[in-house]
């Protein structure tokens, strides 16, 4: 059956199911030689676990509770590194576009300080914070940080200079443009630099507890999973921090085309 050339827009996205069932070929596919290199013995399922193996050792942590304990810590404690990160972002983000000063003084260091890979400073946190709990939260909020920052920044800036001059001549305060003009402005940057650090924050998580004290976490069941050669109980985490981080983009997606529509932007 071919798919009208109408049924797709511009940007080559299918406005009917069409996307969805294109998108299932590669899983559906992989799924199936995956299964047949297994059944034929074309693969050791010690090293490389079955599909079946994996969808019982699947069943077995759903039921008996590890599986949603697992999630559970690791998203509190990604959602406590946001909520200090994403703030702190904002603010830095801001500040550093409004004071022509603070920008001077701050932003060559920042710069300076994004250029050093992020899990370089795990040895520095654990010894200034410790590697528990605050140790990773505080590298999650650290991850999440520069995006927000960064986005903030560019928003900020990027506010209509004509929006200003108005504002100026209005004779709005200085709070009052920032509520009225700037925040409006930059919404769709700051929104951006927060679904990107939702990203970046889930991926700092599971780096987290594989680099920090051990504690209950899907990335420490990970490792577990390696420690005893569980190859079915580590894909079961892989495909669990997979649908989080795919749960965790849409989500973002969905609200920031939402607020802005809301919004006439």
């Amino acid at each position: 059956m071919r798919v009208p050339f109408a049924a797709f827009n511009k940007f080559g996205q299918s406005d009917g199911p069409w996307p969805a069932l294109l998108g299932l070929i590669f899983p559906l596919l992989f799924l199936v030689i995956w299964q047949t290199a297994c059944a034929t013995g074309a693969i050791d399922t010690g090293v490389w676990a079955s599909p079946g193996a994996v969808l019982r050792a699947g069943r077995a942590a759903l039921q008996d509770g590890s599986l949603a304990e697992d999630l559970r810590a690791s998203l509190g404690r990604d959602f406590a590194g946001l909520a200090i990160g994403i703030p702190a972002g904002i603010a830095a983000g801001a500040a550093l576009s409004l004071s022509r000063l603070g920008s001077r003084l701050f932003e060559p260091g920042i710069s300076a300080l994004r250029q050093v890979a992020l899990f370089t400073w795990v040895p520095l946190i654990s010894v200034w914070i410790g590697s528990d709990e605050p140790g990773k939260i505080f590298f999650i909020a650290f991850a999440v940080f520069f995006p927000v920052m960064l986005n903030t920044q560019y928003g900020v800036r990027g506010t209509d200079r004509h929006l200003l001059e108005v504002a100026r001549v209005l004779r709005l305060t200085r709070l009052q443009t920032l509520r009225r003009v700037i925040a409006p402005a930059a919404l769709p940057g700051v929104l951006a630099g927060i679904h990107v650090a939702l990203v970046y924050g889930w991926l700092a998580t599971i780096g987290a507890e594989y680099l920090f004290s051990a504690g209950p976490g899907i990335g420490s069941a990970l490792m577990t999973g390696r420690a005893q050669f569980r190859m079915d109980q580590v894909i079961v985490g892989m495909l669990a921090i997979a649908a989080v981080g795919m749960g965790l983009n849409f989500a973002a997606g969905w609200a920031e085309r939402r607020l802005l529509r809301t919004r006439g932007l």
